[in-house]
């Protein structure tokens, strides 16, 4: 039937009729909050790409996790800030780094709170890239072969040490010409799971795209006894320009070069499909897309495709354009920061990693 015994209006007329027919819902549940940790104590910096969002100490993460449960939310990721940085990313998965003493902390506060902890070295190497740094010049990668010997049940103190003399030739070159080794970067992106999960982190997220991540992180955690501790893999992870905040906020900006070799062209959603079918094949228990709203296509293609949980993340420059927008009057925050979560959710995302979870908790409730 047509106009006039067809009338669509007649289901909008009300809020309470909007809410009976409404088919795309959002949860507080369903939130994923990030919080970036740094050393200290008492410490609450604003980032000032980042309204409302803070670089925190332990002390000051517990409190912030605590009011995100408190208003419904069920997870939070965690990034870390290391005090010293260097060519191994030792921070990342030393048993004291700053995620792993977060992880305490929370879990002995907040036991039902889900941790998921971000596994990447960018905020962990000197030089900024997601993995050990070799020449192309070179006839094998720096630090490859003390590296190949690494597991996680062998102490690396001395391998460590010649794998940091070697990656730190490639750091301090000042030519841009650079590789990130990729099979020699596995080893410790599995020491770093290992480590966090051992700290009490519950999910596992690898976001740093290198090749065979998820199945190299799997054996580790099987191995260390960590069988129950799901992945949740960026499987489809852009080059994008919308990481800009997040790079002041977990200071993991590249000294040199780009990230473009190891993370996806923008251009690209078939192979964004072959990315996620391999990290599935590897052993990913859940898959994310990163960013979101740019994407909506990429998430909405991978929620036909696979019948994994799908999370995208709503990134630290979508969420700076929204701040940007309401702070200059041109928009109303609470509307636009709502309807895109919405239309993350409607594309098929059922789990958004972004910083208004709190935000959007409270007007959910």
């Amino acid at each position: 039937m047509a106009f006039p015994e067809t009338r669509l209006r007649r289901l909008r007329r009300t809020g309470p009729l909007r809410d009976l027919v409404r088919e795309t819902r959002l949860s507080a549940e369903s939130f994923v909050y990030p919080i970036f940790v740094c050393p200290g104590k008492g410490v609450r910096k604003e980032i000032r790409s980042m309204p409302g969002v803070f670089n925190l100490s332990v002390d000051q993460v517990v409190k912030e996790a605590r009011e995100a449960r408190g208003l419904g939310v069920s997870s939070v990721i965690l990034f870390g800030l290391p005090e010293k940085k260097d060519e191994v990313a030792t921070g990342a998965w030393t048993d004291d780094g700053v995620v792993q003493q977060a992880a305490r902390a929370i879990k002995s506060e907040i036991p039902d709170l889900i941790l998921i902890g971000d596994v990447c070295l960018c905020e962990y190497m000197s030089h900024g890239h997601c993995g050990i740094v070799r020449k192309p010049s070179a006839p094998k990668s720096l630090g490859a072969a003390a590296t190949s010997a690494i597991t996680v049940a062998v102490e690396p103190h001395e391998k460590m040490k010649a794998i940091e003399a070697a990656a730190a030739v490639a750091a301090r070159a000042t030519q841009p010409e650079f590789e990130i080794d990729n099979d020699a970067t596995l080893d410790l992106l599995a020491r770093t799971s290992v480590s966090l999960t051992r700290a009490g982190i519950d999910v596992i997220a690898p976001s740093d795209m290198m090749d065979g991540r998820v199945a190299a992180i799997r054996r580790a955690l099987d191995g260390a006894g960590c069988i129950n501790t799901p992945i949740l893999s960026y499987a489809a992870k852009f080059a994008s320009g919308f990481y800009g905040p997040f790079r002041e906020a977990a200071d993991s900006a590249p000294q040199f070069g780009d990230r473009r070799s190891y993370q996806m062209d923008p251009a690209n959603v078939r192979e964004a499909m072959r990315e996620i079918d391999l990290d599935i094949a590897e052993g990913a228990d859940m898959i994310m897309v990163k960013p979101a709203l740019p994407y909506l296509d990429v998430i909405a293609a991978a929620h036909a495709r696979f019948d994994l949980p799908l999370a995208a993340y709503q990134v630290s420059g979508e969420y700076a354009m929204i701040e940007a927008a309401a702070r200059n009057g041109w928009i109303e925050r609470d509307r636009v920061m709502m309807e895109s979560l919405v239309a993350i959710r409607r594309a098929g995302a059922s789990i958004i990693v972004t910083y208004y979870a709190k935000e959007a908790a409270k007007l959910l409730r």
